[in-house]
């Protein structure tokens, strides 16, 4: 397929399972973080990290220039970098918020900014966003503004670049039981309220989704492959549910 692909936050967690599945379709990868893993050492020589901090503009447009110095061009942008955390009203303060939204939000803006010159018709943004960006809950606040946010920029970007021949998604999953998140859901101000994860998960599972189980990390990238691929090339501008039924629509 010869195609580059650039995944924000590739390197671990979710973000490792999207790019090892774009380098495993035979695409050339860029892992976009802040910390090396060694994962593009591990995949292979189609594969190469790039330290950005994606709460940076600056850092973000000197990685997709280097980016494009390695394979010449960009055509597909994964903006999986982000985090998620809880906190009520009263104890949000404003590096909470500066934080988060600079990460979740303001880094989907500039990294498809930085993405687009270096793309051409037939290119693709997806944007790993949330149900939170669907349906506000309890204690949420600060996370759901940044994903309703990454949800309205999708919109957006995909009347702005359909022109160009760009289609940009998003894709909303419930739970993943990534490090971050299990991380999150440790906090006393979480749902679970620090308690037993897995029995919280399962739970969720069995009284909020329709098919009894959570969705996994494959089944996300396997989806970014499909919204990549010419066989979605119809689809623009649609912010896709990955929650096994959870928010039926």
């Amino acid at each position: 397929m010869n195609r580059t692909v650039v995944v924000t936050g590739g390197s671990k967690g979710l973000g490792a399972v999207i790019s090892s599945a774009f380098y495993t379709a035979g695409d050339n990868v860029a892992i976009l973080s802040r910390n090396d893993t060694g994962l593009a050492d591990t995949l292979g020589d189609r594969a190469r990290f790039f330290k950005t901090d994606i709460s940076k503009p600056s850092e973000i447009k000197t990685a997709f220039e280097e980016v494009a110095k390695w394979s010449g061009k960009i055509d597909v942008l994964i903006n999986n970098a982000g985090y998620s955390g809880w906190k009520p009203l009263e104890k949000i303060d404003e590096d909470f918020w500066d934080n988060m939204i600079a990460v979740n939000l303001k880094g989907v803006l500039f990294a498809s900014q930085a993405a687009i010159a270096g793309m051409q018709k037939g290119s693709a943004i997806i944007n790993i966003s949330s149900l939170a960006g669907k349906r506000g809950s309890a204690n949420n606040a600060v996370y759901c503004a940044s994903k309703f946010g990454v949800n309205g920029i999708t919109q957006s970007l995909a009347k702005e670049l359909g022109a160009r021949g760009i289609r940009v998604n998003a894709v909303c999953p419930v739970y993943l039981r990534t490090e971050g998140l299990e991380g999150a859901l440790n906090e006393k101000d979480s749902p679970s309220k620090g308690g037993d994860l897995t029995a919280y998960l399962n739970e969720f599972a069995k009284t909020q989704t329709a098919l009894g189980i959570l969705p996994t990390e494959q089944q996300v990238a396997d989806t970014c492959i499909f919204l990549a691929s010419t066989q979605a090339g119809a689809i623009t501008g649609q912010c896709i549910n990955i929650d096994c039924g959870v928010l039926p629509q």
